[in-house]
């Protein structure tokens, strides 16, 4: 079945039969890996036949890229909702643990999942481009988050791009290398420390 034979859903059964393809792929994918997982699988999974799948995706491919653009962001970029917040400077340290904190729980929760998906940033065009623009994204929410409460706007995405980097880094440090050398409970102290630096 070619691109032009793909169909987009109208009625709210189909959209539902779509949405259920799209998060059983994503998760199957996420669980056994890209590669050791097949459309009939994921069909079975959704509990659709493999025909009503190639109705609404040309191949796991696409459904792939559909469930990283709708899921991902639990998995990599556990960001709160910043709209219309406003808090103190001083809460400003405790507002960074927090963000450390969410993302540490979500590389947890989602361990095989990181692991596979960031293994195909390298090997994939469209995985990586959705990460370089997702990344430049929270980048900028964030900045104008902190633009809006009365941080300096001087070199600002660059700060926080470098923030987002040291807690990313510290997180898989923590959640997939575990080396028992280094005291982590220090180690986040001191990445708290040079990000409040990096904002003075």
């Amino acid at each position: 079945m070619g691109t032009s034979d793909i169909r987009e859903p109208i009625q709210k059964r189909s959209i539902e039969k779509k949405e259920k393809i799209i998060e059983s792929g994503f998760k199957l994918i996420c669980k056994h890996g890209y590669h050791n997982t097949n459309t009939a699988e994921i069909a079975k999974a959704a509990g659709v036949s493999t025909g009503i799948v190639y109705q609404y995706f040309e191949d796991k491919h696409d459904i792939f890229i559909c469930g990283l653009e709708k899921y991902a962001d639990n998995i990599f970029y556990p960001i709160p909702d910043f709209s219309n917040e406003k808090f103190n400077k001083k809460d400003f340290p405790a507002i960074i643990e927090n963000l450390i904190n969410n993302y540490i729980e979500n590389h947890k929760l989602s361990e095989s999942a990181h692991q596979e998906i960031m293994a195909m940033t390298h090997s994939d065009e469209k995985v990586s481009y959705y990460f370089f623009k997702r990344e430049m994204e929270i980048t900028e929410m964030i900045s104008n988050y902190l633009s809006s409460n009365g941080f300096s706007k001087e070199n600002l995405i660059e700060k926080v791009h470098v923030m987002i980097g040291i807690i990313d880094n510290l997180c898989h440090e923590i959640v997939y290398h575990k080396h028992k050398e280094i005291n982590y409970t220090v180690m986040k102290k001191i990445v708290i420390e040079n990000i409040l630096a990096l904002f003075k």
